[in-house]
Protein backbone atom coordinates (compact mmCIF):
# COMPACT_ATOMS: atom_id res chain seq x y z
CA UNK A 1 0.00 0.00 0.00
CA UNK A 2 3.26 2.39 0.99
CA UNK A 3 4.61 1.90 -2.56
CA UNK A 4 1.01 2.09 -4.43
CA UNK A 5 0.56 5.48 -2.22
CA UNK A 6 3.65 7.07 -3.37
CA UNK A 7 3.11 5.89 -7.20
CA UNK A 8 0.16 8.10 -6.98
CA UNK A 9 2.36 10.44 -5.53
CA UNK A 10 4.80 10.23 -7.97
CA UNK A 11 1.82 10.75 -10.85
CA UNK A 12 0.51 13.16 -9.44
CA UNK A 13 4.20 15.47 -9.08
CA UNK A 14 4.95 15.02 -12.59
CA UNK A 15 1.75 16.31 -13.71
CA UNK A 16 2.55 19.13 -11.60
CA UNK A 17 5.91 19.66 -13.33
CA UNK A 18 4.27 19.00 -16.83
CA UNK A 19 1.67 21.76 -15.92
CA UNK A 20 4.31 23.78 -14.70
CA UNK A 21 6.79 24.07 -18.07
CA UNK A 22 4.15 25.51 -19.83
CA UNK A 23 4.81 28.99 -18.13
CA UNK A 24 6.48 31.96 -19.39
CA UNK A 25 10.28 32.05 -19.28
CA UNK A 26 10.06 36.03 -18.37
CA UNK A 27 7.70 35.43 -15.60
CA UNK A 28 10.98 35.55 -12.89
CA UNK A 29 9.03 32.91 -11.04
CA UNK A 30 11.07 29.83 -10.13
CA UNK A 31 9.83 26.42 -9.80
CA UNK A 32 9.92 24.85 -6.90
CA UNK A 33 8.50 21.65 -6.36
CA UNK A 34 7.76 21.51 -3.04
CA UNK A 35 5.41 24.68 -2.96
CA UNK A 36 3.40 23.42 -5.90
CA UNK A 37 0.13 21.69 -4.69
CA UNK A 38 0.21 18.44 -7.27
CA UNK A 39 -2.72 17.70 -9.52
CA UNK A 40 -4.24 14.24 -8.53
CA UNK A 41 -3.42 11.84 -10.98
CA UNK A 42 -6.46 10.17 -13.30
CA UNK A 43 -7.36 6.04 -12.73
CA UNK A 44 -5.94 5.95 -16.78
CA UNK A 45 -2.51 7.76 -15.89
CA UNK A 46 -2.13 5.25 -12.83
CA UNK A 47 -2.93 2.19 -15.12
CA UNK A 48 -6.79 1.44 -13.14
CA UNK A 49 -9.91 0.13 -15.13
CA UNK A 50 -13.39 -0.37 -13.78
CA UNK A 51 -15.75 -2.31 -15.78
CA UNK A 52 -19.84 -2.50 -14.58
CA UNK A 53 -22.35 -5.27 -15.34
CA UNK A 54 -21.92 -9.31 -16.79
CA UNK A 55 -19.52 -10.16 -19.46
CA UNK A 56 -22.33 -12.00 -21.51
CA UNK A 57 -24.82 -9.28 -21.06
CA UNK A 58 -27.48 -8.47 -18.73
CA UNK A 59 -30.20 -11.28 -18.06
CA UNK A 60 -34.00 -11.23 -18.36
CA UNK A 61 -35.13 -10.24 -15.27
CA UNK A 62 -39.08 -10.40 -13.85
CA UNK A 63 -40.21 -8.03 -11.23
CA UNK A 64 -39.88 -9.79 -8.06
CA UNK A 65 -36.29 -11.00 -8.76
CA UNK A 66 -33.20 -10.37 -7.11
CA UNK A 67 -30.20 -10.37 -9.78
CA UNK A 68 -26.62 -10.09 -9.24
CA UNK A 69 -24.75 -6.91 -10.51
CA UNK A 70 -21.13 -7.27 -10.57
CA UNK A 71 -18.17 -4.22 -10.99
CA UNK A 72 -15.01 -5.12 -11.17
CA UNK A 73 -11.70 -2.63 -10.14
CA UNK A 74 -8.82 -3.63 -12.16
CA UNK A 75 -4.95 -2.30 -12.38
CA UNK A 76 -1.15 -3.55 -13.06
CA UNK A 77 0.30 -5.57 -9.59
CA UNK A 78 3.59 -3.50 -8.68
CA UNK A 79 4.16 -4.94 -5.57
CA UNK A 80 1.18 -4.44 -3.72
CA UNK A 81 -2.75 -4.22 -3.46
CA UNK A 82 -4.90 -1.07 -3.46
CA UNK A 83 -7.55 -0.62 -1.17
CA UNK A 84 -11.09 0.10 -3.08
CA UNK A 85 -13.76 1.06 -0.79
CA UNK A 86 -17.44 1.52 -2.47
CA UNK A 87 -18.75 4.79 -1.77
CA UNK A 88 -22.24 4.54 -3.36
CA UNK A 89 -25.61 2.09 -3.75
CA UNK A 90 -27.40 1.06 -6.52
CA UNK A 91 -30.85 2.21 -5.66
CA UNK A 92 -32.14 3.83 -8.30
CA UNK A 93 -36.16 3.86 -9.23
CA UNK A 94 -37.45 0.76 -9.23
CA UNK A 95 -34.32 -1.22 -7.88
CA UNK A 96 -33.16 -1.64 -4.63
CA UNK A 97 -29.81 -2.67 -3.61
CA UNK A 98 -30.33 -5.72 -0.63
CA UNK A 99 -26.59 -6.89 -0.69
CA UNK A 100 -22.96 -6.29 -1.39
CA UNK A 101 -19.93 -8.91 -1.69
CA UNK A 102 -16.38 -8.32 -2.76
CA UNK A 103 -14.09 -11.14 -4.12
CA UNK A 104 -9.93 -10.10 -4.79
CA UNK A 105 -7.87 -12.00 -7.50
CA UNK A 106 -5.21 -12.10 -9.75
CA UNK A 107 -4.41 -12.91 -13.46
CA UNK A 108 -1.64 -12.23 -16.01
CA UNK A 109 -2.07 -10.48 -19.01
CA UNK A 110 0.25 -9.60 -21.77
CA UNK A 111 3.14 -10.56 -19.04
CA UNK A 112 1.89 -8.39 -16.76
CA UNK A 113 0.20 -9.50 -13.65
CA UNK A 114 -3.19 -8.05 -13.31
CA UNK A 115 -5.18 -7.35 -9.85
CA UNK A 116 -8.85 -6.97 -9.46
CA UNK A 117 -11.31 -6.55 -7.01
CA UNK A 118 -14.88 -7.43 -8.05
CA UNK A 119 -17.81 -6.14 -5.91
CA UNK A 120 -21.62 -8.18 -6.81
CA UNK A 121 -24.68 -6.26 -5.98
CA UNK A 122 -27.66 -8.23 -5.15
CA UNK A 123 -30.10 -5.99 -6.68
CA UNK A 124 -34.05 -6.39 -6.22
CA UNK A 125 -36.18 -5.48 -9.15
CA UNK A 126 -39.65 -3.72 -7.87
CA UNK A 127 -40.87 -2.29 -10.90
CA UNK A 128 -41.46 -3.14 -14.66
CA UNK A 129 -40.30 -1.13 -18.15
CA UNK A 130 -36.99 0.35 -19.03
CA UNK A 131 -35.19 0.94 -15.57
CA UNK A 132 -31.06 2.09 -14.91
CA UNK A 133 -28.73 0.99 -12.62
CA UNK A 134 -26.84 4.25 -11.57
CA UNK A 135 -23.38 4.90 -11.94
CA UNK A 136 -21.42 3.31 -8.93
CA UNK A 137 -18.66 5.32 -7.28
CA UNK A 138 -15.32 3.96 -5.26
CA UNK A 139 -12.51 5.72 -3.79
CA UNK A 140 -8.93 4.95 -3.55
CA UNK A 141 -7.37 6.34 -0.11
CA UNK A 142 -3.90 8.08 -1.00
CA UNK A 143 -1.05 9.87 1.21
CA UNK A 144 -2.37 13.02 -0.66
CA UNK A 145 -4.88 12.90 1.56
CA UNK A 146 -7.26 13.43 -0.88
CA UNK A 147 -9.53 9.92 -2.22
CA UNK A 148 -8.86 8.89 -5.72
CA UNK A 149 -12.09 8.75 -7.11
CA UNK A 150 -13.72 6.00 -9.87
CA UNK A 151 -17.06 5.63 -11.31
CA UNK A 152 -19.01 3.19 -13.23
CA UNK A 153 -20.96 3.78 -16.34
CA UNK A 154 -24.66 3.52 -15.68
CA UNK A 155 -26.42 0.19 -17.27
CA UNK A 156 -29.89 0.02 -18.69
CA UNK A 157 -31.76 -3.08 -17.35
CA UNK A 158 -35.26 -4.18 -18.44
CA UNK A 159 -37.74 -5.64 -16.11
CA UNK A 160 -40.75 -7.70 -17.78
CA UNK A 161 -44.15 -8.17 -16.00
CA UNK A 162 -43.49 -11.77 -14.26
CA UNK A 163 -45.15 -14.93 -16.96
CA UNK A 164 -49.25 -15.78 -15.68
CA UNK A 165 -50.00 -19.18 -17.72
CA UNK A 166 -53.63 -18.38 -16.58
CA UNK A 167 -54.33 -16.16 -19.74
CA UNK A 168 -53.31 -18.60 -22.04
CA UNK A 169 -54.32 -21.69 -20.22
CA UNK A 170 -58.26 -19.72 -20.41
CA UNK A 171 -57.33 -19.01 -24.26
CA UNK A 172 -56.85 -22.02 -24.67
CA UNK A 173 -59.81 -23.68 -23.10
CA UNK A 174 -61.86 -21.70 -24.70
CA UNK A 175 -60.48 -22.35 -27.90
CA UNK A 176 -60.81 -25.96 -27.53
CA UNK A 177 -64.67 -25.05 -26.21
CA UNK A 178 -65.31 -22.84 -29.66
CA UNK A 179 -63.51 -25.77 -31.43
CA UNK A 180 -65.68 -28.80 -30.58
CA UNK A 181 -69.00 -26.41 -30.36
CA UNK A 182 -68.22 -26.05 -34.22
CA UNK A 183 -67.22 -29.89 -34.69
CA UNK A 184 -70.47 -30.45 -32.55
CA UNK A 185 -72.14 -27.92 -34.74
CA UNK A 186 -71.16 -29.33 -37.97
CA UNK A 187 -71.83 -32.91 -37.41
CA UNK A 188 -75.22 -32.14 -36.48
CA UNK A 189 -75.71 -30.15 -39.22
CA UNK A 190 -74.33 -32.97 -41.70
CA UNK A 191 -76.97 -35.07 -39.44
CA UNK A 192 -79.91 -32.87 -39.95
CA UNK A 193 -79.03 -33.01 -43.83
CA UNK A 194 -79.05 -37.00 -43.82
CA UNK A 195 -82.04 -37.23 -42.24
CA UNK A 196 -83.74 -35.09 -44.43
CA UNK A 197 -82.00 -36.40 -47.36
CA UNK A 198 -83.28 -39.81 -46.24
CA UNK A 199 -86.56 -38.71 -45.45
CA UNK A 200 -86.79 -37.55 -48.93
CA UNK A 201 -85.82 -39.81 -49.90
CA UNK A 202 -88.22 -42.63 -48.20
CA UNK A 203 -91.18 -39.55 -49.37
CA UNK A 204 -89.97 -40.11 -53.30
CA UNK A 205 -90.08 -44.08 -52.77
CA UNK A 206 -93.54 -43.75 -51.29
CA UNK A 207 -94.94 -41.21 -53.79
CA UNK A 208 -93.73 -43.73 -56.50
CA UNK A 209 -95.44 -46.41 -55.15
CA UNK A 210 -98.63 -44.64 -55.29
CA UNK A 211 -98.25 -43.47 -58.49
CA UNK A 212 -97.68 -47.04 -59.94
CA UNK A 213 -100.71 -47.74 -57.17
CA UNK A 214 -102.67 -45.01 -59.67
CA UNK A 215 -101.85 -46.95 -62.49
CA UNK A 216 -104.15 -49.99 -61.18
CA UNK A 217 -107.22 -48.68 -59.66
CA UNK A 218 -109.01 -50.04 -62.48
CA UNK A 219 -107.45 -53.41 -63.18
CA UNK A 220 -106.23 -54.82 -60.09
CA UNK A 221 -107.95 -56.98 -58.00
CA UNK A 222 -110.04 -54.81 -54.56
CA UNK A 223 -108.58 -56.86 -52.02
CA UNK A 224 -104.69 -57.03 -53.68
CA UNK A 225 -105.09 -53.28 -54.56
CA UNK A 226 -105.99 -52.10 -51.22
CA UNK A 227 -103.97 -54.39 -49.35
CA UNK A 228 -100.61 -53.16 -51.63
CA UNK A 229 -102.01 -49.90 -50.15
CA UNK A 230 -102.33 -50.48 -46.73
CA UNK A 231 -98.36 -51.73 -46.92
CA UNK A 232 -97.28 -48.16 -48.55
CA UNK A 233 -99.41 -46.83 -45.59
CA UNK A 234 -97.73 -48.98 -42.77
CA UNK A 235 -94.19 -47.57 -44.23
CA UNK A 236 -95.41 -44.31 -44.41
CA UNK A 237 -96.11 -44.50 -40.32
CA UNK A 238 -92.86 -46.62 -39.46
CA UNK A 239 -90.93 -43.86 -40.93
CA UNK A 240 -93.37 -40.91 -39.10
CA UNK A 241 -93.08 -42.15 -35.55
CA UNK A 242 -89.43 -44.34 -35.73
CA UNK A 243 -88.39 -45.73 -32.20
CA UNK A 244 -89.64 -42.64 -30.53
CA UNK A 245 -93.27 -44.43 -30.39
CA UNK A 246 -94.63 -45.58 -26.91
CA UNK A 247 -97.30 -47.80 -25.35
CA UNK A 248 -100.71 -46.73 -25.58
CA UNK A 249 -102.64 -46.20 -22.65
CA UNK A 250 -104.12 -50.06 -22.53
CA UNK A 251 -100.81 -51.01 -22.20
CA UNK A 252 -100.86 -52.16 -25.58
CA UNK A 253 -99.20 -50.55 -29.06
CA UNK A 254 -99.50 -50.35 -32.42
CA UNK A 255 -95.81 -50.81 -33.18
CA UNK A 256 -96.01 -54.90 -33.07
CA UNK A 257 -92.90 -56.94 -33.27
CA UNK A 258 -94.73 -60.18 -33.24
CA UNK A 259 -95.83 -61.91 -36.78
CA UNK A 260 -99.36 -62.28 -35.05
CA UNK A 261 -99.91 -58.84 -34.69
CA UNK A 262 -99.57 -58.91 -30.94
CA UNK A 263 -98.66 -55.19 -29.03
CA UNK A 264 -95.13 -54.44 -28.89
CA UNK A 265 -92.83 -52.94 -26.75
CA UNK A 266 -92.62 -49.02 -26.28
CA UNK A 267 -88.90 -49.52 -27.85
CA UNK A 268 -90.42 -49.20 -31.11
CA UNK A 269 -90.81 -51.67 -34.32
CA UNK A 270 -88.65 -53.03 -36.05
CA UNK A 271 -89.58 -52.87 -39.43
CA UNK A 272 -92.77 -51.44 -41.32
CA UNK A 273 -95.12 -54.49 -41.84
CA UNK A 274 -94.86 -54.82 -37.62
CA UNK A 275 -97.42 -51.81 -37.30
CA UNK A 276 -100.19 -52.23 -36.34
CA UNK A 277 -102.64 -49.49 -37.95
CA UNK A 278 -105.92 -50.51 -36.25
CA UNK A 279 -104.14 -50.06 -32.94
CA UNK A 280 -102.37 -46.81 -33.32
CA UNK A 281 -106.03 -45.02 -34.74
CA UNK A 282 -107.61 -46.67 -31.22
CA UNK A 283 -104.10 -44.64 -29.87
CA UNK A 284 -105.40 -42.01 -31.27
CA UNK A 285 -101.92 -41.53 -33.28
CA UNK A 286 -103.14 -41.74 -36.87
CA UNK A 287 -105.82 -39.00 -36.66
CA UNK A 288 -108.20 -39.00 -39.76
CA UNK A 289 -107.55 -42.38 -40.66
CA UNK A 290 -110.36 -44.48 -39.57
CA UNK A 291 -112.38 -44.81 -42.64
CA UNK A 292 -109.43 -46.05 -44.89
CA UNK A 293 -107.82 -48.29 -41.83
CA UNK A 294 -111.51 -49.80 -41.88
CA UNK A 295 -111.05 -50.53 -45.57
CA UNK A 296 -107.90 -52.36 -45.02
CA UNK A 297 -109.52 -54.48 -42.32
CA UNK A 298 -112.32 -55.30 -44.48
CA UNK A 299 -109.77 -56.38 -47.25
CA UNK A 300 -107.95 -58.78 -45.14
CA UNK A 301 -110.80 -60.14 -43.37
CA UNK A 302 -114.03 -60.13 -46.34
CA UNK A 303 -112.73 -58.76 -49.06
CA UNK A 304 -115.25 -58.20 -51.83
CA UNK A 305 -115.34 -56.39 -55.26
CA UNK A 306 -115.16 -53.02 -55.47
CA UNK A 307 -115.84 -50.16 -58.44
CA UNK A 308 -112.95 -48.26 -59.75
CA UNK A 309 -113.95 -44.68 -58.20
CA UNK A 310 -114.31 -46.17 -54.58
CA UNK A 311 -110.49 -46.77 -55.14
CA UNK A 312 -109.64 -43.75 -56.75
CA UNK A 313 -111.50 -42.00 -53.79
CA UNK A 314 -109.64 -43.81 -51.08
CA UNK A 315 -105.79 -43.68 -53.10
CA UNK A 316 -107.00 -40.18 -53.25
CA UNK A 317 -107.54 -39.74 -49.10
CA UNK A 318 -104.26 -41.73 -48.38
CA UNK A 319 -102.30 -39.12 -50.78
CA UNK A 320 -103.65 -36.80 -48.02
CA UNK A 321 -103.29 -38.20 -45.09
CA UNK A 322 -99.72 -39.10 -46.31
CA UNK A 323 -99.20 -35.47 -47.28
CA UNK A 324 -97.69 -36.73 -50.56
CA UNK A 325 -98.16 -34.59 -54.15
CA UNK A 326 -99.05 -36.10 -57.25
Amino acid sequence: MENDSLNVKNVAADSALNAGAGSAPDSGASLDSGNVAPAMPTPEQLGISITAGPADGMPAITVGDTFEFPVTVSWSVQGSALLVVPAGSANAKGLTQVGLSQESSRSVKDGKEIASITFTYKIAAQDTGNLHIPALRFEIPTQMGQPLDLRSESVDVRVEEPFNPLPIAVGAVVALCVLFAGLWRTKRRAAAREAVATKNAAQEALRERMMVLKQRVNVADSREWLLELESIAKEFVFEKFGADAGSGKDGGSGLNSGKDGAGGSAAGFESAAAVNLDALVKEGRLEGWETIVEEFAHARYGGGKRDGFENRETWKAAMRLMGIEE
